[in-house]
């Protein structure tokens, strides 16, 4: 069955560029990502050593917004940029792994952490995949030549 993302993509009136099963598995893992990452940060501050997970809820709040842009750009599909949307993702992956390997360092202490560090690897993946699909960059013109 359809998710709302690939019904919502398969609609729309210009044709989707690129492949649309990976964009949307992309869409929908930087959604739940947000989620996840808004979670867990949330969740750390309730816990008694919250001093303690300042910098995991500090990344969690970076790589949800970063992801939450990503979702809100790769779901607007008139006129794609390639080279934007490579830009975007190359930063969703970095931010993905930063802030997996910070809650992985909590996993054992705090489920939250652990479900969040492995929803943020997802979502890296998922980013990394749809890389793979986008046309590379024209090598820079120099202006002299």
């Amino acid at each position: 069955m359809a998710t709302q993302t690939e019904i919502f993509l398969r609609t729309h009136p210009q044709d989707v560029q690129g492949d649309l099963e990976l964009i949307t598995r992309c869409v929908e893992r930087l959604a739940a990502c947000v989620q996840s990452c808004t979670a867990c940060a949330d969740a750390c501050l309730g816990e008694v050593n919250a001093t303690d997970l300042v910098t995991c809820i500090r990344r969690n709040l970076d790589c949800a917004d970063v992801c939450a842009a990503a979702e809100q750009v790769l779901t607007r599909r008139t006129a794609p940029d390639p080279e934007l949307d490579r830009s975007l993702l190359e930063t969703c992956v970095r931010f993905c792994g930063i802030c997996a390997a910070e809650c992985a360092r909590h996993a054992d202490s705090h489920e939250h952490c652990r479900l969040c560090a492995d929803t943020c690897r997802l979502c890296e993946d998922a980013c990394r995949q749809l890389l793979t699909t986008l046309p590379k960059a024209p090598a820079a013109r120099r202006p002299d030549a």
